[in-house]
């Protein structure tokens, strides 16, 4: 829980440290024989983790800092996020892959799939095909995948999911979704109430915090916080950040947004609105299939077509009265950096100022993304 009673800029930085907060949680969430999920991707349904009576953590690793040890496994030119979790894994520097009772990937890229099998050497682990296409065959497979997903938590945790857990669990993941919606749009005024980095560490710091039920209290009253207490901010340039996974070394990329004069009003990333942009139809009899429409959904450049990346950034753009998008594409993500010629001409249609950087989980670039950006906001 956070203490409100604080003043902001102590609250945001313990969003900030959530992350390491969570290393020290999910230990008690062990020993009290909590089902723990370890997940890579949004595309995992976390409401089948929270059916089971347990919790998921990300497995996703945002620093260098095992790079080096994953690479006598893994070539040199794969992305940093494959590279960083593998290591943090088979190093046992990453508790949250430590206390996972089994880890669930998704075949989101080549790169991570075949990393899952060497994964497994060394903890259960469980792959989702996701299908590469948002159609009634790919919707037919993916909730066949969800299922069988479904099954296998439940052979090895050896506790059913029944139908009405999985409808609370719907329940309360819907209710997240939007506490987290509601909150970050504060960000659609003229004046904005706080900076895009304190922003990105409310948004981040609650995937993980595990009590699901407690978030839409917290951020309702964070938001009313906000709104009265803090300051008002304008005449920067407002920034849409898009493309790959953001976080831990990559806020570096928000950073020189703002340390050059800009705001980020908006994240459509993994971890910002991309996720969590719709909920579960909870009127659908079959949770099943309400879950597989709602995950599909999801505009990651997995999906081929991208239709809905393109729907949710062309909205967001108009809500958040964007100036200008800036596209992080980490090193090696084909998809993404493919993709960015799409979202290059599409802004352009829409008259839309739009840079990409391609960065990794190294330091050694923040001169260059700070000259580049600055350039970049003086263009606007």
């Amino acid at each position: 829980m956070i203490d409100l009673k604080k003043e902001l800029p102590e609250i945001f930085d313990e969003f900030g440290d959530k992350r390491r907060a969570a290393f020290l949680e999910v230990k008690k969430v062990k020993d009290k024989n909590i089902p723990v999920v370890g997940v890579f991707c949004t595309f995992f349904p976390q409401e089948l983790a929270l059916a089971l009576g347990g919790t998921c953590v990300s497995l996703c690793s945002t620093s260098d800092e095992t790079i080096g040890d994953a690479e006598r496994d893994l070539p040199k030119n794969l992305c940093p996020l494959i590279k960083s979790s593998y290591g943090f894994a088979i190093t046992n520097k990453c508790p949250f892959f430590y206390f996972s009772d089994i880890v669930i990937g998704e075949t989101t890229c080549d790169g991570k799939k075949k990393m899952y099998e060497l994964l497994g050497k060394v903890k259960p682990v469980h792959v989702m095909e996701l299908p590469n296409r948002n159609s009634e065959m790919g919707l037919k497979l993916w909730k066949e995948e969800i299922v069988k997903c479904k099954e296998v938590l439940e052979e090895h945790f050896g506790i059913e999911i029944t139908s009405e857990a999985i409808s609370e669990a719907i329940r309360i993941k819907n209710r997240e979704r939007s506490a987290v919606k509601d909150f970050y749009s504060i960000m659609k005024t003229d004046e904005l109430p706080i900076m895009g980095l304190d922003m990105w560490h409310v948004l981040n710091g609650i995937t993980f915090t595990f009590d699901k039920v407690s978030i839409p209290e917290e951020l309702s009253k964070l938001k009313e916080k906000v709104l009265t207490e803090n300051k008002h901010i304008s005449g920067k340039k407002r920034i849409l950040i898009t493309g790959c996974p953001i976080g831990g070394a990559t806020e570096k990329v928000i950073k020189a947004v703002e340390d050059n004069g800009g705001i980020v009003v908006a994240f459509e990333n993994c971890g910002g609105a991309k996720a969590i942009d719709t909920n579960v139809d909870e009127t659908n009899p079959d949770p099943y299939d309400a879950i597989a429409r709602k995950y599909l959904n999801i505009g990651c450049a997995c999906i081929s077509p991208n239709h809905n990346r393109f729907d949710l950034l062309g909205r967001m753009v108009n809500e958040y009265k964007v100036d200008g998008v800036l596209e992080m594409q980490l090193q090696t993500c084909t998809p993404y950096q493919v993709e960015g010629a799409l979202v290059r001409d599409f802004l352009k249609e829409k008259n839309i100022p739009y840079m990409a950087v391609e960065t990794d989980y190294g330091q050694n670039d923040i001169g260059q993304l700070n000259t580049r950006i600055s350039a970049f906001l003086e263009m606007i």
